[in-house]
C-alpha cells in the first residue's frame, strides 16, 4: 500500500501548511531574473501616487509634444514677422526720403486704412534707365491709375497713354508725358489731375533702371502673352553696331510665361509689333498692366512674404512714393483679396494712329466713370478707343 502524503512540508525550522508543490512542467520554468522583474512591477504598482494618477506603465508625452511644436512655431512666426517689417520698412523709409515734399502738397489727404476706403494711386514709370541716350531722360514713360474698392474686394486700373495731347499747367499742350520731365512727379500728379477730374491720393514712382532688379528679387514673374511678338531694334543687347544690324529683335511667343527682369522690363517696352502692325502705344498700356498685375500677384505669394527678412529692403529700392510699409502691406492685402475677375482694366484712347493729332477721344469721361465704378464696365470698341474690361487685361 502506498504511503500516504502529508499535507504539509517539513522544513528544518517547522513546518509550513498548504499544498504539497507539483513539479513543474517542461519548458515552463522562470529565471529568477524574471521573478525578480514582476516583483518589483508588483511593489510598484502598489505604491498610491495620488488621485489622478495612472496606474503602470509610461506617462504620455504626446501633448507636450505637440504644445511643444506649437509654441516653436508661434516662436519662428514672430521672429519672421519682426524680421520683415524691419527689412522692408527700411527700404520704404528710403522711398519716401526720394520724394519731393512738393509732390506730397499736390497729392489730396485721405483719412483711414486702406483695406477699408478706397483710395486712388498714380503710379509712374520712368525711363531714365542707364541706357546710352536715356541717361537725362525723365518721361514717364508709363502712366497709371490704380483704385482700390474694399468693399466690393475689387482693383480698377487705368492706363493712360503718353502720347496724348493734353494742356500742362503753366506750360503748353504737349503730351502728358511731358509733365514728369518739365515738374517731376508734383507736375504730373496735376496735369493728371485736371485731365481726369480724378482725386490722387498717393503716388509710386518706379524706375526702369531698377525695375528688373525689383522682378529679379522677386524670382521672376509669370506673363501670359496673347499673341507673338517680334519688336523692332531697339535697346539692341550686343556691344558692335554690325551685330545689332543682323539682330532680328526681341521675340516672345505666345502663351503663359515666365520672365526675369530683363525679359519683363523688355515686354513692357515694346511700342511696335513687327508681326502686327496695328499695335500702338495703347496696347504698349496694356502689357504694362499685365506686367504690373503679375508683379503685384508675385508681392504677396508665399515664396516672396519667406524672403521678406532677406529681400525686403531690395523690393523698395525702385520705388520713390508717399506711401508707408504699413499701408504698401494693406495694398498687399486689397491685391490678394482680389482675385482675378475682381480686376477692372481699363485704358484711355484718343487720335494716336498713322498721322493722327494726339487729341484725347470725347468717351474718356464715359471711361473714367467706369474706373470709377459709377457705370458698368464696356469694353473698348475699336483699337484707339477707351474702354473697360473686367477680369483679364485689355489687348
Amino acid at each position: 500500500m502506498a504511503r500516504e502524503e502529508k499535507p504539509y512540508r517539513v522544513y528544518r525550522g517547522g513546518r509550513a501548511k498548504g499544498k504539497v508543490p507539483t513539479t513543474p512542467r517542461p519548458g515552463r520554468q522562470r529565471s529568477d531574473a524574471a521573478a525578480r522583474r514582476d516583483d518589483a512591477r508588483a511593489a510598484s504598482d502598489s505604491v498610491y501616487r495620488g488621485p489622478g494618477a495612472r496606474s503602470g506603465g509610461r506617462r504620455p508625452h504626446w501633448k507636450r509634444r505637440i504644445m511643444l511644436g506649437a509654441l516653436l512655431v508661434f516662436v519662428l512666426i514672430v521672429v519672421w514677422a519682426v524680421a520683415s517689417w524691419f527689412s522692408f520698412s527700411s527700404g520704404v523709409s528710403d522711398a519716401n526720403k526720394r520724394l519731393e515734399p512738393d509732390a506730397k502738397a499736390a497729392l489730396v489727404h485721405q483719412g483711414g486704412l486702406l483695406i477699408s476706403h478706397p483710395t486712388t494711386i498714380l503710379m509712374l514709370g520712368t525711363d531714365n534707365a542707364n541706357i546710352a541716350g536715356r541717361e537725362g531722360d525723365r518721361h514717364s514713360d508709363s502712366i497709371m491709375l490704380l483704385r482700390t474698392d474694399p468693399s466690393h474686394h475689387r482693383l480698377y486700373y487705368l492706363s493712360i497713354p503718353r502720347d496724348l495731347q493734353v494742356p500742362i499747367p503753366g506750360s503748353s499742350t504737349q503730351k502728358i508725358n511731358a509733365a514728369f520731365q518739365i515738374g517731376g512727379p508734383a507736375l504730373a500728379i496735376k496735369t493728371i489731375h485736371d485731365f481726369t477730374g480724378i482725386d490722387i491720393n498717393h503716388v509710386m514712382v518706379i524706375n526702369f533702371g531698377d525695375f528688373k532688379d525689383l522682378i529679379d528679387a522677386l524670382g521672376g514673374i509669370t506673363v501670359n502673352v496673347p499673341k507673338p511678338i517680334r519688336s523692332n531694334r531697339f535697346d539692341c543687347p550686343f556691344s558692335t553696331q554690325a551685330r545689332c544690324d543682323q539682330w532680328p529683335g526681341w521675340r516672345f511667343r505666345k502663351g503663359s510665361q515666365h520672365m526675369n527682369g530683363q525679359r519683363a522690363l523688355i515686354y513692357s517696352r515694346i511700342r511696335e509689333n513687327m508681326l502686327d502692325p496695328s499695335e500702338t502705344d495703347i496696347t504698349r498700356g496694356a502689357r504694362q498692366q499685365a506686367v504690373m498685375d503679375a508683379v503685384a500677384a508675385k508681392f504677396t505669394s508665399i515664396g516672396t512674404l519667406l524672403s521678406f527678412p532677406f529681400d525686403g529692403a531690395k523690393m523698395a529700392k525702385p520705388l520713390t512714393t508717399d506711401l508707408s510699409a504699413g499701408q504698401l502691406v494693406q495694398l498687399g492685402w486689397e491685391k490678394f483679396r482680389a482675385s482675378g475677375s475682381g480686376s477692372v482694366h481699363c485704358r484711355l484712347g484718343g487720335d494716336l494712329g498713322g498721322g493722327g493729332t494726339g487729341g484725347p477721344s470725347e468717351d474718356n469721361p464715359a471711361t473714367i466713370a467706369m474706373f470709377l465704378g459709377k457705370s458698368a464696365p464696356q469694353p473698348p470698341t475699336g483699337a484707339f478707343n477707351p474702354g473697360c474690361v473686367t477680369g483679364h487685361v485689355l489687348q
